[in-house]
């Protein structure tokens, strides 16, 4: 099983916890992946600014 479908199983079940019913394995899918793709750019962008705050710091 990989990551994105632990995350989409988690997902559908803390859904069905508080009484949401109607989200598919397709739909909890694809919002694990779109969350893993969110989490990527978030990195990117942090890292982008570590590094344009390392590069001010040296001038």
């Amino acid at each position: 099983m990989s990551v994105k479908s632990i995350i989409a199983k988690i997902l559908r079940d803390e859904l069905t916890s508080i009484g949401i019913r109607s989200l598919t394995v397709q739909d909890s899918e694809s919002i694990a992946a779109h969350i893993f793709e969110r989490i990527t750019d978030l990195e990117l962008e942090l890292a982008a600014r570590d590094s344009a705050s390392v590069s001010r710091d040296h001038d």
